[in-house]
């Protein structure tokens, strides 16, 4: 029986959404970003050589046609990337009005988000009083700190003393639908700030913020801080049926690997595996070898977008898409006879572009295991009916199988 494996290269925009000058960073909209092909000429003209260097090496994803998808979504210049596609090759756009995780992920799994999420002004502060006072409460602190837009790191080093001394949970948000909490694991408690997220997501759902996200850090003052790796993000349950829905009601398996199980709320989900992207990858390589008959291992790797997207790092970026090229390459022999391996992206974050938000771009879509040729200009709900009809579920979304 067929098995599907469904990976997000998170944010591996290859440019040219239709609505693009609609979204913004900051003031400039995001007409013109592309995510690929702007790493691809940093690298070509010598601008990305920290840990790396030359041109961006990426065979396997070519081979597949990744090119080609690019060349088909955007006219921006893409150095090399000339091979001719030996999969199945398109590009997709998104509907959702939203360039997030939440809104990326529904829509690939076939289901647009059917509202306009809640974002808070770029102002101090940035949330309602009440809003504040409810998350200060719930703490046990007599307010908050922070409040405002804000990287991660910064405000974490500017609020981190303060917030040992007072326990005042540090809040910000960023141009996603976003409240992230960040606390010390050691003076405030890892478990007393999941708590505290689990506590105050209901209201924040209910206003349609996508998600309460947990950011834990260690450190001291002396030293400085650190972000742990057991972030937890509280997402809104989708509200209808998606891809790992139908599967599972189909009575089949379904595995998540990386922020699957946040993203869904673990809706449709039979097992979860999580950890850095390589960890991921060992995850995703012994799901190959074991993953069951008409099953569907759908994962993402998240650090294209969390390390190097947001933070500017093109180098960073085209290291980690030519380590995820050479351990594709080790997967794709291991196929089974039937399987699909779909590989796609949920939004953009082009490195090179101004500001730190994500960019709204078309996503590549490329399919192993299904022939080859290409699949044109598709939507995202595109994915969901067409990793629907490969392992022979019902598809309840409103997209349109390309197989």
């Amino acid at each position: 029986m067929a098995r599907a494996f469904l990976v997000v290269m998170d944010s591996l925009g290859i440019g040219g959404a239709p609505d693009a000058s609609d979204f913004y960073n900051g003031d400039l909209p995001d007409l013109g970003a592309n995510t690929l092909a702007h790493i691809a000429q940093a690298c070509a003209a010598g601008r990305a050589t920290e840990g790396r260097s030359g041109s961006l090496h990426l065979p396997n994803l070519e081979s597949l046609g990744l090119g080609a998808a690019a060349r088909l979504a955007s006219s921006v210049p893409l150095p090399g990337f000339d091979a001719p596609p030996t999969g199945l090759w398109g590009c997709a756009a998104e509907v959702s009005q939203g360039k997030d995780t939440p809104s990326g992920h529904w829509e690939l799994a076939g289901l647009p988000v059917p509202w306009d999420w809640c974002y808070f002004p770029d102002e101090i502060p940035a949330f309602p009083a009440d809003l504040s006072a409810f998350v200060g409460h719930a703490a046990g602190a007599s307010g908050i700190l922070g409040n405002c837009h804000a990287s991660g790191t910064d405000i974490i080093a500017r609020h981190g003393v303060e917030h040992m001394q007072s326990g005042q949970p540090i809040c910000y948000t960023s141009a996603d639908s976003v409240f992230q909490i960040a606390a010390h694991e050691g003076t405030f408690g890892l478990e007393r700030l999941l708590e505290l997220c689990r506590a105050v997501a209901p209201r924040l759902h209910a206003m349609k913020v996508g998600r309460v996200i947990a950011r834990p850090f260690v450190g001291t003052p002396e030293a400085g801080f650190t972000r742990t790796a057991n972030r937890r993000d509280f997402a809104i349950k989708p509200p209808a049926p998606v891809l790992t829905n139908w599967v599972q009601d189909a009575g089949r398996a379904v595995h998540a690997i990386g922020k699957i199980g946040d993203i869904f709320t673990m809706s449709g989900i039979d097992t979860l595996k999580k950890g850095p992207d390589v960890a991921l990858m060992e995850h995703l390589s012994q799901g190959i070898d074991t993953a069951e008959d008409g099953s569907l291992t759908f994962a993402n790797f998240v650090e294209f977008d969390s390390l190097y997207g947001h933070r500017r790092d093109i180098s960073g970026y085209a290291r980690a898409l030519e380590w995820f090229d050479v351990e594709l390459g080790k997967l794709l022999p291991r196929l089974r006879d039937g399987d699909m391996l779909l590989l796609t992206a949920d939004h953009g974050n082009d490195p090179s572009w101004p500001g730190t938000d994500h960019t709204r771009e078309q996503v590549p879509v490329l399919v192993a295991g299904c022939g080859q040729g290409c699949l044109g200009a598709r939507a995202f709900v595109d994915v969901a009916a067409s990793v629907a009809v490969h392992l022979r579920v019902v598809k309840q979304g409103p997209g349109q199988s390309f197989l």
